[in-house]
């Protein structure tokens, strides 16, 4: 079964729910050549998301992803980041020059901000509104945008995404950057959903819920998470049979007494908080 897409926000683009992250994927030959076929593992199983960024592996993880979709280019929508000590009004346009010719394309679906940083975001958003009208990339986004920052990139430009760190650790972002992002349909796209190396495993209500639903823990989180209609999320892996649980995470749906006892067992906060950020 192929994976389940939904409208990506405003665009009018169908996306996966669950799409493929990049970071780390870098390393020791071996472990380059395992994250390519896992890469094209999870575009077999139609995860056509894939995000990547100039600052994994210096540009690495970007020669990598270019690897793992050459001759695929038509199937994926390709997310790409730019550092923001590059991000004035030039230097985004010549980072962007970089990242395309070490994806080996012509343009990227999405590009975004990495995170705020000390060039004025009206010279970013500038370079990206003259990226898009050359045809280098369709949307821009940000990542790592609290509402703060959001609200006077958003008037510079139509926010195709906002990518943020969401697992059931840190479910700040449901208090103001969900309520801020749904109804300006800003899709918000989940990182690091298993909360790296510190995923739950042991929780007696994963578990449980995994297994009335025949689904594993993983799944479950990745179905909690993507509960949100304006929510996608791209979990990384180097591990052909993890690509292939993080598939299956789509396509059903947890219950009312399900998503209480999530609630119950890993709280949202009660007040406001800082934005996450890895």
């Amino acid at each position: 079964m192929a994976m389940l897409k939904r409208e990506f926000g405003w665009t009018g683009i169908q996306v996966p729910i669950i799409g493929q992250g990049t970071w780390n994927i870098e390393g020791p030959p071996e472990a380059e050549r395992r994250a390519i076929d896992t890469l094209r593992a999870g575009l077999d199983l139609g995860m056509t998301h894939v995000d990547t960024a100039e600052m994994y592996g210096n540009g690495r993880a970007e020669e990598l992803v270019a690897e793992a979709i050459a001759g695929r280019r038509d199937e994926v929508f390709l997310a790409s980041k730019v550092l923001p000590s590059n991000a004035s009004y030039e230097g985004t346009l010549r980072a962007c020059e970089r990242s395309l010719r070490r994806l080996k394309t012509t343009h990227l679906d999405l590009y975004m901000l990495h995170w705020p940083g000390s060039h004025p975001i009206a010279e970013t958003m500038r370079a990206m509104q003259k990226l898009i009208e050359q045809g280098s990339i369709r949307f821009a986004g940000v990542s790592n945008f609290d509402v703060e920052e959001l609200e006077p990139a958003a008037k510079l430009q139509r926010l195709a995404c906002n990518q943020v760190l969401y697992n059931l650790s840190d479910r700040g972002i449901e208090r103001r950057v969900l309520p801020y992002c749904s109804p300006r349909r800003i899709p918000v796209v989940a990182y690091s959903p298993f909360n790296q190396s510190r995923f739950p495993t042991k929780s007696a209500t994963l578990r449980e819920i995994a297994r009335r639903h025949g689904k594993t823990p993983r799944q479950v989180v990745l179905n909690f998470l993507t509960r949100d209609a304006n929510v996608f999320a791209i979990p990384k892996t180097s591990h052909p049979e993890r690509v292939q649980e993080n598939a299956g995470s789509a396509g059903w749906s947890l219950d009312p007494e399900d998503l209480a006892a999530i609630d119950a067992a890993f709280p949202a906060p009660d007040h406001d908080v800082p934005l996450g950020m890895l």
